[in-house]
């Protein structure tokens, strides 16, 4: 029972540092094969074939779409608003503009649709695991391995010693403050 709390106690903590804006993600480089008339690519089709991999992304930067004679063209991203507002979503050409909808099951939409077969090239922002199996090795920045200690500690003490709290929140505070001083671009 113990371990079990522990484990949820520190997947509830690892969403609390996304909540503050520390951001746990990894990136990844795709590659998918865009055949003509493609509009938008979701699920497996857009990023791996685990049970749950699509839902894993976090954010999608830096799309490219690379033709038949290996050229690479940028994409622009687009908010919501406008890609919807396009009235005739299956205009084809070499896609150029993309909205990607942050869903549990996240979409790729493209504009214009692929007139050919493209290759769509990609960096994803991927979240990172959270606690899963017991042996699980977590899978965050060392910098944030002494806040997570003290962060785990504070958040047992919660259910197992209220007495505690207090001088376990101050500490857990001032590593969360020292480890996300140092998570800063350069």
């Amino acid at each position: 029972n113990d371990l079990q709390t522990a484990k949820r106690s520190l997947n509830l903590m690892l969403a609390e540092w996304a909540n503050r804006g520390i951001n746990l993600w990894t990136v990844k480089k795709q590659e998918k094969t865009l055949a003509a008339n493609t509009t938008s690519l979701t699920g497996a089709n857009l990023f791996g074939s685990g049970a749950n991999a699509p839902e894993q992304i976090v954010d999608i930067t830096d799309v490219i779409i690379r033709d038949s004679s290996n050229n690479d063209y940028s994409t622009t991203a687009i908010g919501r608003a406008q890609y919807w507002n396009y009235t005739v979503k299956t205009t084809s050409g070499r896609p150029t503009q993309y909205y990607f909808e942050r869903t549990i099951n996240p979409t790729l939409f493209l504009y214009p649709a692929a007139d050919t077969t493209y290759t769509l090239r990609y960096y994803a922002l991927v979240r990172m695991f959270d606690a899963g199996d017991y042996t699980n090795n977590a899978q965050i920045p060392f910098r944030f391995l002494p806040c997570m200690t003290a962060g785990l500690a504070y958040y047992i003490a919660m259910k197992k010693a209220p007495d505690r709290i207090q001088l376990l929140k101050q500490i857990y505070e001032d590593e969360f403050q020292r480890a996300a001083a140092q998570d800063g671009e350069r």
